[in-house]
């Protein structure tokens, strides 16, 4: 009995079947043509396959940090310090390894961007950010 919803012929099932029929049981493309084969990642890729990028994993640490702050502020969020950064940062609900990383910063320095606070959180604060 045919339901309604095929999308296809019982023909055109007939012929995806054994079109697949090769691939499945080798396990690899069974094509001649090697252009219409899958192109295999390359080196330089980003690592996607353990979901998106965070600090700590990825291609530098700075890079990571710098990321995921920029996930979470906005341009309007500088210039700040880091309590107002803070704040801004438990309103918009980002994790709290990131926000505790912003208590160890100096609470009298200021940050004009994300690329600065990344910089100084990266470097421990050691870093003369303006206002400091």
């Amino acid at each position: 009995m045919q339901r309604g919803s095929d999308r296809m012929s019982v023909h055109r099932d007939d012929e995806m079947k054994h079109e697949l029929q090769g691939l499945l049981r080798s396990g690899h493309p069974t094509r001649s043509e090697e252009w219409n084969d899958p192109e295999p990642a390359a080196e330089d890729d980003p690592d996607v396959m353990y979901g998106p990028v965070t600090p700590g994993r990825g291609p530098t640490y700075l890079e990571a940090l710098r990321l995921e702050l920029a996930r979470n502020l906005t341009r309007g969020s500088f210039p700040a310090g880091p309590r107002e950064l803070t704040r801004t940062l438990r309103r918009g609900n980002a994790p709290d390894a990131l926000v505790e990383e912003l208590d160890r910063l100096p609470h009298k320095a200021r940050y004009d961007n994300v690329q600065e606070l990344a910089v100084a959180l990266t470097e421990g604060g050691r870093s003369a950010p303006r206002g400091t």
